[in-house]
């Protein structure tokens, strides 16, 4: 197979012998999930310039390593930090300028769950003290109203929740409920304080970064909030 010239991304050889891509990694990961990709597919990682089988790619490795979920015997290798390879925790948006070496680091602090699909993680009222990374699959963030669902969010690989917490320790302010099998790394009130301690070079990123999102987050609500007022005071 020759060189594909890509600026980022990945390619993938597919059976019927032809290049498709290229692709983020969101999208190969869901590839793996669907099967669609094996370890023993080519993939072509820009950023290393390089052809290498699936199982081989750093970022694709947890999941050819570890048992599918839902495995019923023997532990997975998915349940401690240590069980974790650093590199994975990149697709994250707010680490993905991590090197390896503060990847490696930050694992040290984190707890690895995994989580059967129609799971609570947390639950609206709760008291919380822990903010998760999303590595697969799917949540949604719901309230409800009378006895009616409201979803917030859908959030997939790379999204975070539970930040606010992680920091007052206030009630959760919704449910967040597993779609699908998923997993996650977590990290509590005590794992920061120690990360910030001892790795204040990790932690200070990670709050700007934590920081920059709420007020994107903050920024979008005002503006939803000004749009309703100009449609209600228009239709008044």
């Amino acid at each position: 197979m020759a060189a594909i010239s890509t600026d980022s991304g990945f390619i993938v050889w597919g059976i019927d012998q032809t290049a498709y891509g290229p692709v983020e990694l969101p999208a190969l990961v869901s590839w793996v999930k669907d099967e669609r990709v094996t370890a023993d597919t080519w993939i072509y990682a820009a950023q290393n310039s390089s052809w290498q089988k699936a199982a081989d790619v750093p970022e694709l490795q947890m999941f050819f390593q570890s048992k599918p979920h839902g495995a019923s015997s023997g532990a997975s290798a998915m349940t401690t930090p240590r069980g974790v390879d650093p590199r994975a925790l990149r697709r994250v948006k707010i680490l993905a300028s991590m090197t390896d070496g503060q990847l490696e680091r930050f694992a040290g602090f984190v707890e690895v769950e995994e989580v059967p699909q129609w799971s609570v993680v947390v639950k609206q009222g709760d008291p919380g003290d822990s903010m998760y990374f999303i590595l697969e699959g799917e949540l949604r963030a719901r309230i409800n109203v009378a006895d009616r669902e409201t979803i917030l969010a859908t959030l997939g690989a790379g999204d975070f929740f539970g930040d606010i917490s992680l920091f007052d320790h206030g009630p959760r302010s919704a449910d967040v409920v597993a779609n699908s099998d998923s997993l996650l790394v977590k990290i509590s009130a005590p794992g920061f304080e120690k990360l910030a301690k001892e790795a204040p070079d990790i932690a200070t990123p990670l709050l700007r970064a934590v920081g920059r999102t709420l007020s994107a987050r903050i920024r979008t609500d005002n503006k939803r909030y000004g749009d309703s007022v100009k449609f209600s005071q228009a239709a008044g």
